[in-house]
């Protein structure tokens, strides 16, 4: 069976909200996964009803063939990363990676946790707790004391949120790579963009509790079917119906095309690799566009805004 995870229609009522509204989505074996929208969006709800932390109002969570609505959750081969890793803090390192092994009355599970340790590179760290490692270090543990258990499922609710950005890149990087390693499905829920998009075999946008979009980050990114998923993965410059990326915008001295608007600079952004250039068309439309660090251009400036056809979007 390829398909781990199914979602058939699922919703989640609260009293006076519904937080989940008609959500049907697959995941297959082996690939990584994003689950991504603002706060408020359903995505950490989902997450928990595929946990079984909660119970759906009305459809079906099957995993791995079988209908598993009323299972509850020690009960459904899926482990949960929690924002806040929830580590034991009177247990070591290692403690914390055999604990679940020890439930399970899992034989040579200290073998088996320093293993783990080592595949997240903290086997070092074994005899530290919790208050003696880094927010790097706790989350590692935490996905050790995850996937040594060998879920067909591992979900990450906001796994990087509380580490500094240069560690959060670097983080992204390892959990790719332990994804691929290990084989295990992982299903990401984030906020941020530029975490599903670099991660993610397929990427899931969520809106109001409802699926605005499903595909690979490339295919959203490029071709995005709503104005809200357009938005949501990035700036985009709006001419009429057609919208443009930054990165597809071009703007020139002398006017280089026919189809090319004439326009003036209002501000310029030196971003270490690009310029991030602010303009105004004639007609008062803003045009943001990102072009090489190395352009000269000034504010107050003349220049005319234009871009390839291909790279237009179009959304419902």
């Amino acid at each position: 069976m390829t398909q781990v995870l199914e979602l058939r229609d699922i919703v989640k009522d609260y009293p006076g909200h519904r937080a989940v509204d008609g959500v049907s989505l697959a995941l297959e074996r082996g690939k990584l996964y994003s689950l991504l929208g603002p706060s408020g969006c359903g995505k950490t709800t989902t997450l928990r009803l595929v946990g079984g932390f909660e119970l759906p109002t009305s459809g079906e969570v099957w995993l791995n063939g079988e209908l598993v609505n009323s299972v509850p959750p020690h009960r459904r081969n899926v482990s949960t990363v929690f924002q806040n890793y929830a580590l034991f803090p009177h247990l070591t390192a290692l403690e914390n990676v055999e604990f679940g092994l020890r439930e399970r009355r899992q034989p040579n599970a200290r073998a088996q946790a320093m293993e783990a340790l080592d595949r997240v590179q903290l086997k070092a760290r074994a005899g530290n707790r919790p208050a003696q490692l880094s927010g790097g270090e706790k989350q590692r543990v935490a996905l050790a004391r995850s996937l040594v258990l060998q879920p067909d499922l591992l979900l990450l609710d906001e796994p990087l949120a509380a580490l500094d950005p240069n560690l959060r890149r670097h983080m992204r990087a390892e959990l790719k790579e332990l994804q691929r390693a290990t084989g295990i499905t992982f299903l990401l829920i984030t906020h941020d963009r530029e975490e599903a998009l670099s991660m993610s075999d397929q990427v899931t946008v969520m809106n109001r509790g409802r699926i605005e979009q499903s595909g690979t980050p490339q295919q959203l990114y490029r071709s995005p079917a709503t104005r809200f998923v357009a938005e949501f993965l990035g700036s985009v410059n709006w001419f009429g119906a057609v919208g443009v990326r930054p990165e597809h915008t071009s703007v020139t001295r002398a006017r280089s095309a026919d189809s090319a608007r004439a326009g003036a600079v209002t501000s310029l952004l030196f971003l270490g690799n690009s310029l991030q250039v602010h303009a105004r068309l004639t007609d008062g439309t803003a045009v943001i566009s990102d072009l090489p660090a190395g352009t000269e251009l000034a504010e107050g400036e003349t220049v005319w805004i234009d871009w390839n056809r291909t790279d237009e979007m179009r959304v419902r």
